[in-house]
């Protein structure tokens, strides 16, 4: 099997080397389009940046010999991804994933998984693939194969937005980002939010390698204080001192992050469902502009306060459109 790589951080690098521990054949792909040559693909992973996937697709239409024969995958974060490679490539060729192994560094510069998970599978048109399933499994993976990818992909961004656009938009690290109350408290109707939208658009959460996604949704539905103390403990055990991905993409000063394809997402959906979503809109909003302008970082670095009050007064600006 040839497998061709889009993308070579640290979720790319990880799943190249586990499938060339089994023997597979493993291509990375040239970070400047004029130096990409085809190759026989068998399998393309896309493992870029969702704002990168309308040039992982330029990579892949140059790189790949024949796409009518490859499965293209996404272990891209956020919703969206699918849709764009389906449009390029036939539905028929896509498979949705999840990787919910959080993937590290070392001193090397290695990939090395931080701890364990697994990865989910389910393809969105009519072609099963379980031949691929069972390639991942034989890396030593847990592999879950799921039939409908939208509950995938959606439940995965389910945890992709806990403590991530909000620890980005204060700049503190989840264990101390649970010590906030009120911002906290926050986070829990952020979570119901994306809950709402799932069922507006019909999709039940599933359960994801040793991530309960479902249990997620039903501690943020308790009554606030017992939520909040259920959820920080979760948080504080599982990502700790890790500073969250969009923290870390506002700390290397990257003009673009995912939040459009994780909060930006369920406000966009909110609003074509006619589901508020105050929390998530202002979220999206606030870190697109630190993200543009990061001088304006300053107003809300350990200032919990003056996020609240934006997303009180987005709740407001609604309600006055709604008359």
């Amino acid at each position: 099997m040839n497998v061709y790589i889009v993308g070579k951080g640290a979720v790319g690098t990880y799943l190249g080397d586990i499938l060339r521990g089994i023997g597979v054949e493993v291509a990375y792909a040239p970070r400047d389009l004029r130096e990409v040559k085809p190759y026989d693909a068998d399998v393309a992973l896309v493992a870029t940046k969702a704002y990168d996937t309308e040039s992982a697709i330029e990579t892949l239409r140059k790189a790949v010999a024949h796409p009518e024969k490859c499965v293209f995958v996404s272990p891209q974060n956020g919703v969206g991804n699918e849709e764009r490679l389906a449009e390029a490539f036939g539905a028929d060729q896509v498979v949705a994933a999840a990787l919910t192994t959080p993937v590290d560094r070392d001193r090397d510069g290695n990939a090395r998984p931080a701890k364990d998970g697994g990865l989910a599978l389910a393809p969105i048109g009519a072609n099963a693939y379980n031949w691929l399933a069972a390639t991942f499994a034989g890396t030593g993976l847990s592999v879950k194969v799921v039939e409908d990818w939208r509950a995938l992909k959606w439940s995965k961004l389910s945890l992709n937005v806990v403590a991530n656009a909000s620890c980005a938009i204060l700049n503190v690290l989840p264990n101390r980002f649970v010590h906030f109350d009120k911002i906290f408290t926050l986070e829990i109707r952020m979570v119901r939010e994306v809950r709402a939208v799932m069922q507006a658009m019909r999709i039940e959460p599933i359960d994801l390698p040793r991530y309960p996604v479902r249990a997620l949704f039903g501690v943020a539905a308790l009554p606030s204080p017992l939520s909040r103390t259920l959820l920080a403990h979760s948080i504080a055990g599982a990502r700790g001192t890790k500073p969250p991905s969009l923290l870390l993409d506002l700390r290397r000063a990257r003009p673009q992050t995912e939040v459009d394809v994780l909060n930006g997402a369920v406000a966009a959906a909110g609003l074509e469902h006619r589901v508020p979503t105050p929390v998530n809109a202002v979220y999206a909003r606030v870190l697109n502009d630190i993200a543009h302008t990061p001088p304006l970082w300053a107003k809300y670095r350990e200032h919990p306060d003056r996020l609240e009050a934006e997303v009180e007064a987005e709740v407001k600006r609604a309600k006055v459109l709604a008359r």
